[in-house]
């Protein structure tokens, strides 16, 4: 998708089996998925799951199975290697079966335990209203409530809440669970290597170890790893550890964070940012990108306030998820073998920390018009060595990036759109059962998704796009345009829904 018109029709790789050599052809538009399920054919394997298929060329460099996958030639075939994942799939399907039964036995106890509970919580209300308790009495009443409502919240949901499994805590050093790195290094092919450059990449083609291979060549081809002396090793397991704390979110999740990343990638390329910014800028854009929404609990700031959680109260009630990101970013950073700027002197350290400090709570939304006001009043006479300039665009980029998905082909933005709305109908659920406000954007019962797009596309995309264009007038044509057009399909879907509801409406009083 936006890179299929430069794939040939058909590819040829040649594979080494059983002493003999098997040529194989595919169409470059197959996914990876058909191009595995052909290979396994033509090796004689069994497609169940029980067992992984792999390639390594004559280096034996594992080759990522995919359209955009090197060919080759008699003299140069693959080999093919498979892994048994038998028993550590049983043991999985054991666990899964535990994990069920337990889910049914304490489903059966959901009416005994609302019962109960409800009890509960009446007595406590009446004790209020009517005993007239000291102040103090008062407030741990109140506490006693809050806990209460949440025990019947947990026992009337039917969805996981990653939020609630895992408590939300930024004071403890983070070490990485994944002792060395479990992936395998991945040959890219040219082509993938330039589309990775273009804000039309689609991320969804990608498995994870393969996004995490992506990131590591940015870092690499940017310089980063020279420019800051990085280890090779400590790269690797820093991007791991990264992705063990992304949770596993409907939206803000390990995929949302590389979507970013690469989009400050295409970016960097895109307003050949190395000739006016320092290596050492672009790898804090980069770094801050990968990092700027770490453990991510699925509940955004408006939640945190209004129930009262501990980031609110820890962050008082100031950006209190993007002071979360960061705290957990630099959190991994202290662990000595994650730490990718340990080479560095304490000066650069202290600016590397401050940027990223600075661009992850730029990202909150609640501070847009105060960023967006300040690169208005740069953006006309920008001065590249001005750091108050500077600090204004690295903002604006950031910002750019973090809600970027609008600008690349539809087929990839419209599953974002999905998932983002998704994880806002689940908090509004969760407020109306507990009974705080709801955005009238986040809920179920009154938003679409034209309504969801058009004025965000409108009032806030377009806007800030057109103002980087300013700056950078490649921008109008490669991001600016793709959201005009996403503009105009939405408008073109709302007007559809209206003229539905008005038939239904007409067919309704006719009726009667």
């Amino acid at each position: 998708m936006g890179h299929g018109s430069s794939m040939e029709a058909t590819k040829t790789i040649h594979l080494r089996l059983n002493g003999t050599i098997e040529k194989v052809k595919f169409n470059s538009h197959c996914t990876s998925k058909d191009i595995y399920d052909q290979l396994a054919r033509v090796a004689g394997l069994n497609t169940n799951g029980k067992t992984t298929l792999f390639l390594k060329d004559e280096d034996g460099v594992v080759v990522t199975i995919s359209p955009s996958m090197p060919t080759n030639d008699e003299s140069t075939p693959y080999d093919i290697y498979t892994d048994d994942r038998r028993s550590q799939e049983d043991d999985n399907f054991q666990a899964m079966i535990s994990q069920v039964t337990d889910q049914f036995n304490r489903a059966f106890k959901v009416e005994e335990l609302k019962t109960e509970l409800s009890g509960r919580l009446s007595a406590l209300e009446r004790r209020i209203e009517h005993e007239g308790l000291k102040s103090v009495d008062v407030e741990k009443c109140k506490k006693d409530i809050s806990e209460i409502k949440d025990q019947i919240y947990e026992a009337q949901k039917t969805f996981t809440d990653y939020s609630r499994i895992r408590g939300i805590c930024d004071d403890h050093k983070i070490s990485l669970k994944r002792d060395i790195p479990k992936y395998p290094k991945y040959t890219l092919s040219q082509e993938t290597i330039d589309y990775l450059k273009q804000p039309t990449f689609d991320m969804w083609h990608w498995e994870p170890n393969e996004m995490l291979s992506l990131l590591e060549h940015m870092y690499h081809q940017l310089g980063l790893v020279q420019h800051f002396n990085m280890n090779p090793i400590t790269l690797k397991r820093w991007l791991l550890c990264v992705q063990e704390n992304y949770r596993n979110n409907p939206f803000h999740n390990f995929r949302h964070c590389f979507c970013v990343a690469q989009m400050m990638y295409g970016i960097i390329h895109l307003c050949k940012l190395w000739e006016l910014m320092t290596p050492e800028d672009l790898g804090i854009l980069i770094t801050a990108c990968v990092c700027h929404d770490l453990d991510h609990p699925g509940y955004n700031n408006t939640y945190q306030i209004n129930a009262r959680t501990e980031l609110a109260i820890r962050y008082n009630d100031i950006s209190p998820l993007e002071n979360h990101h960061c705290a957990v970013a630099f959190q991994i950073l202290s662990n000595p073998e994650c730490n990718i700027f340990s080479n560095v002197d304490v000066e650069m350290y202290k600016r590397v920390r401050s940027n990223i400090t600075m661009l992850i709570l730029a990202t909150d939304m609640a501070r847009h018009g105060e960023i967006m006001e300040s690169f208005n009043n740069k953006v006309d006479d920008f001065d590249f060595e001005n750091k108050d300039h500077l600090d204004a665009l690295k903002m604006v980029l950031i910002k750019c990036c973090d809600i970027s998905n609008e600008v690349r082909p539809m087929e990839v933005s419209e599953p974002w759109l999905d998932c983002l709305l998704e994880e806002y109908f689940n908090q509004s659920d969760r407020e109306k059962m507990e009974g705080l406000p709801v955005a009238p954007f986040m809920d179920r019962d009154k938003v679409t998704k034209p309504t969801a797009q058009i004025g965000f596309i409108k009032f806030v995309l377009l806007p800030m796009f057109e103002t980087a264009a300013r700056l950078f007038p490649q921008i109008d044509t490669v991001m600016v345009e793709p959201l005009r057009q996403a503009r105009d399909h939405y408008e073109e879907l709302k007007m559809m829904d209206d003229q539905e509801k008005k038939e239904k409406k007409n067919s309704r009083a006719l009726k009667n």
